[in-house]
C-alpha cells in the first residue's frame, strides 16, 4: 500500500489530506480522527499577534486559556462543539494570549476569530 499527501484549500483555509491506496478486498486500516491543519499565516501588520480562527461553525464548548497566559505551539487552547463532536483548537504559534473574542457557549461562525496570540 502506498499513501500520498495532499493539500487542499477550501474556503481560503489550506488542509492537508493523506489518500492510501487499498487493493481490492483489503480492509482499510483503521486510524486516529484526521487531524485539521491550517497554513501558516503571515504576520498580521503592526505586530497584532496570530489570530486563532474558528474552523467550522460550532459552540464554544470551552476556553481553556486565560489572557496573559503563555502557550507553546500545538498547545490546546480551546474546544469546538459541532455536529455533536469536540473538536480542539491548538495554538499555531509560540507566545502569549493577547485577547480571547468569546466566551464558553458562545456560538461561532467558520472564520471567526477566537483569540489573539503575540
Amino acid at each position: 500500500m502506498s499513501a500520498k499527501t495532499y493539500h487542499i484549500t477550501l474556503n481560503g483555509k489550506v488542509y492537508e489530506v493523506e489518500i492510501e491506496e487499498v487493493q481490492a478486498g483489503q480492509a482499510p486500516k483503521q486510524t486516529a480522527a484526521p487531524a485539521v491543519t491550517q497554513a501558516p499565516k503571515a504576520a498580521p501588520a503592526g505586530g497584532a499577534g496570530e489570530e486563532v480562527t474558528a474552523p467550522m461553525p460550532g459552540s464554544m464548548f470551552n476556553i481553556l486559556v486565560k489572557e496573559g497566559q503563555a502557550v507553546k505551539k500545538g498547545d490546546v487552547v480551546a474546544v469546538l462543539e459541532a455536529m455533536k463532536m469536540e473538536n480542539e483548537i491548538v495554538a499555531p504559534v509560540d507566545g502569549q494570549i493577547v485577547s480571547i473574542n468569546v466566551d464558553k457557549g458562545q456560538n461561532v461562525n467558520l472564520g471567526d476569530v477566537i483569540l489573539k496570540i503575540a
